[in-house]
């Protein structure tokens, strides 16, 4: 069954209704639900950057590009790409937008009078950020290769599989085996998910809601509506601080290069040291500057990499991306067109012809091409200190 009614200690009743994103069906079912209790209260599985979206589709114009890389928000940034793109590729074979089953339950509290509309989900940002901070180092790179993963997957869906996976066992057979090999992404995106939607209807003002919910999430919350769970919303938007090694091992690579060519310096090794530092600035500008190449990026953008990449890559805070990646977009600025299409756009071919996407692309790959550089100087500077490692072995063996 998509409705469910509960009905809580103090009499309010609770009309869960659980969705998939991309089906007419829940639309249909989301109308008719609405039309036939005619609640107080409409509360639906969005929180305030999900609803401005849905409301104002060319919100993309008002997007600071600049501001994104310059504050760190990059990767962020990509990855809600990467969930519009797979959206948007699952919603092409059913021909209903994602999130349709939202905008109609929107649309029911805006055509009465007698209906509130109340947002219940928490900040995207806030779940996004919590997940990749309280997931294991080790587990990220997997976290990683799933999201981009299911762009590229080719996978097609219609209104019978999207049955299927509503019901009820299917949908915990997917989170049993989430929870099993990725149990950190689950109690975030989901059961904290669950635990905050359960305490923001709980807090409703209302004798009868109707709640619209993805099918995932209808179980685990209706158990926690069902046993009053007392819950500190605040707890649940803190977003964990960085582990004080993630702040540290940043800085450990550029401080032993920097390290190693003092020690050159006043150990007189100068012929070693001017070989060492030419092939470090050759290796990471090179290798910066071919990655904004494949990017297609403009010449001055490539040549930006080329200066920048020897020096940001001493300097962790600042990485040769947020130098490229504004440089790239003003001089070959993303139109509003551009935006608006990102999400379709997330493809292996689509994101060179997309100029957004295109920046994006610049920035990753040119902090590739230096990472992949400074890697490859290692030899170089290997030459630096093997001499003095080799004088103190022959001195022990001598003392020996």
């Amino acid at each position: 069954m998509d409705v469910t009614h509960l009905f809580l200690e103090d009499g309010r009743e609770i009309i869960v209704i659980g969705t998939a994103h991309i089906s007419q069906k829940s639309v249909d079912v989301v109308k008719a639900t609405i039309a036939k209790e005619s609640p107080d209260v409409v509360a639906i599985e969005l929180d305030e950057g999900r609803y401005d979206a849905l409301k104002n589709p060319d919100a993309w114009q008002n997007l600071n590009l600049r501001e994104v890389m310059k504050n760190g928000q990059t990767t962020f940034l990509i990855a809600r790409l990467a969930l519009m793109s797979f959206q948007k590729k699952m919603a092409s074979h059913t021909g209903v937008k994602p999130g349709a089953e939202m905008i109609a339950a929107i649309k029911a509290s805006e055509d009465s009078d007698d209906i509130e509309l109340e947002l219940i989900d928490r900040d995207i940002q806030i779940t996004l950020k919590r997940a990749w901070r309280m997931t294991p180092w080790w587990r990220r790179s997997l976290m990683a290769s799933m999201l981009i993963g299911g762009v590229f997957q080719k996978t097609e869906v219609d209104e019978d599989e999207l049955e299927k996976l509503r019901e009820s066992h299917n949908i915990a057979d997917l989170l049993d085996e989430m929870g099993e090999g990725m149990p950190e992404l689950k109690k975030v995106i989901v059961d904290e998910r669950d635990s905050y939607m359960a305490a923001k209807i709980r807090a409703i003002d209302g004798k009868k809601i109707v709640v619209v919910i993805g099918a995932a999430h209808k179980s685990g919350m209706l158990k926690k509506l069902a046993e009053n769970e007392k819950v500190n919303l605040d707890d649940l938007r803190i977003v964990p601080e960085k582990e004080k090694w993630t702040k540290i091992i940043p800085w450990l690579f550029p401080l032993a290069v920097i390290g190693v060519f003092a020690f050159a310096y006043f150990n007189g090794n100068y012929e070693e040291m001017k070989t060492a530092a030419l092939a470090w600035v050759l290796m990471n500008g090179t290798l910066a500057a071919l990655g904004s190449m494949i990017a297609l990026a403009h010449p001055l953008t490539i040549i930006a990499a080329f200066i920048a990449a020897p020096i940001t890559s001493l300097v962790p805070v600042i990485g040769v991306g947020m130098i490229t990646g504004p440089i790239q977009a003003t001089f070959s600025s993303p139109t509003v067109r551009d935006m608006e299409n990102a999400g379709d756009d997330f493809s292996f071919k689509g994101v060179w012809s997309n100029k957004f996407l295109r920046v994006l692309l610049v920035f990753v790959l040119s902090t590739i091409g230096s990472l992949v550089g400074s890697l490859a100087s290692l030899g170089w500077l290997k030459t630096l200190i093997y001499p003095v490692f080799e004088q103190l072995s022959t001195s022990l063996t001598s003392l020996l």
